[in-house]
């Protein structure tokens, strides 16, 4: 079911690593031809237009792309009580932890009479993805709201696909998380031209954005691509990926079900093991086998799990799987280790790193606090994921007197000279002819 790579007495080079391991291809080229005649359509077109967008690729034509008022009350007020105390206390832990994340300004003297003040400043308008597809998940609206909500970013619009099953709006859920979170702009809109509605606006519909985020398919990451310039976007995400570092004390079940828990997202989704250890090896595939037939939607699971991007990869040393696992850059990367705390201090590229046997990827996809809106496809070792830094611009203020100015003046002058920029000097200059 799943392939084994043996890079024992192999010691490769970081580039090497990811050779070895590679992820699912993608042919992003293609998405971005299929969703330009969509991104024009929107840009150029009205709400009829993606009623119309919705029939085409929901098979559902909404009585409005804007849900309404009461039908977020009415999905928050028909919500399981057990879903709504979960969603809940999701809710309080994630706040915790992004409160925390919040900037201060601070003013730096450079000299006297010549300060910089670094301040962090909200986006003004944010639109927020939650996917619609295979799941549900209104984990992915607290994720993306409450970062923006503790940043203090004044307008917030989050969109959803329309179901059938619902006549067209987005799913209950995910309806009920945004009214839990007092969210009352919200979109029955999917895919591509989400993004482009929230990148171009739509007059009498919705204001344009200044930022999108959130995860999403193929086409929601090629819109992301396209689209980047006109709209600020966290990262262009790919499919889920879970990576475990393990030795002999790891529990082949526990290993087992993790890597089933993510490549349920996905038919391309990765689930990849590095261990030290043959007998755990053998003992995973073991309780794969068992357990994947015993899940709801092994079909999907096991066609993620016999892909190229999924294998168990065995290692010589810790050491040896630290350099593996830090070339691949996981998105969610597990240390199931007899030194698990420790070992983790060494992991420099990941997007969240679950540290021990009680830290499962499943415990942050809800409820650790942390975000599961994370750099996927090896983007890891260049980004982060997503936090309330992700709405919030630094921006310089910069104030010298009079007597620091005249100080610097013949520094600036040199050097815009040096560069043969001469009126940058000329701009200095002007000041001392007239103090």
């Amino acid at each position: 079911m799943i392939r084994t790579l043996d890079l024992r007495g192999q010691a490769l080079s970081k580039a090497g690593y990811q050779r070895a391991i590679p992820r699912a291809i993608l042919d992003i080229a293609t998405a971005m031809r299929t969703i330009e005649p969509i991104l024009e359509r929107v840009k150029n077109g009205d709400e009829a237009e993606l009623i119309k967008l919705a029939q085409e690729f929901d098979g559902i034509s909404p009585k409005s792309i804007r849900v309404s008022q009461s039908d977020l009350d009415s999905a928050l007020a028909a919500l399981d009580p057990a879903v709504r105390t979960a969603l809940e206390l999701s809710i309080q832990r994630i706040r915790k932890v992004h409160e925390d994340q919040k900037r201060t300004d601070k003013t730096t003297k450079v000299v006297d009479g010549g300060i910089v003040t670094e301040r962090w400043i909200p986006v003004d308008r944010v639109g927020l993805y939650v996917p619609g597809g295979r799941a549900v998940y209104p984990s992915s609206v607290l994720m993306n709201v409450i970062p923006a909500q503790i940043a203090q970013v004044a307008s917030i619009a989050v969109a959803s696909p329309p179901q059938k099953e619902f006549g067209g709006l987005p799913h209950p859920t995910i309806l009920a998380a945004c009214a839990l979170l007092g969210i009352t702009e919200v979109y029955a809109i999917g895919g591509a031209q989400a993004i482009a509605l929230f990148a171009y606006g739509m007059d009498g519909l919705s204001e344009k954005c200044d930022l999108v985020t959130g995860p999403g398919n193929i086409y929601v990451a090629a819109a992301k691509r396209a689209l980047r310039g006109v709209i600020g976007i966290d990262s262009e995400a790919g499919p889920t990926e879970i990576a475990i570092l393990a030795d002999d004390s790891a529990i082949a079940a526990d290993v087992a079900a993790d890597l089933i828990s993510q490549a349920e997202h996905d038919v391309i989704a990765a689930a990849v093991l590095v261990t030290t250890s043959a007998e755990l090896a053998k003992a995973v595939e073991k309780e794969l086998e068992v357990r994947v037939g015993a899940t709801k939607h092994s079909a999907r699971i096991k066609e993620a799990l016999s892909g190229i991007q999924s294998a168990i990869v065995l290692v010589d040393s810790i050491a040896q799987g630290l350099d593996v696992v830090n070339a691949y850059a996981a998105e969610h990367l597990e240390i199931q280790t007899v030194n698990a705390a420790s070992d983790a201090l060494k992991i420099r590229n990941a997007g969240a790193v679950f540290i021990g046997r009680f830290s499962p990827v499943s415990l942050g996809d809800y409820s650790a606090g942390s975000n599961h809106v994370l750099p996927t496809g090896g983007c890891a070792c260049h980004s982060s994921g997503l936090s309330v830094q992700t709405f919030l611009r630094g921006l310089h203020y910069i104030e010298y007197s009079k007597d620091a100015f005249v100080d610097i003046a013949p520094t600036v002058i040199t050097l815009a000279n040096s560069e043969d920029l001469p009126a940058h000097g000329e701009a200095m200059s002007a000041r001392l002819e007239n103090l």
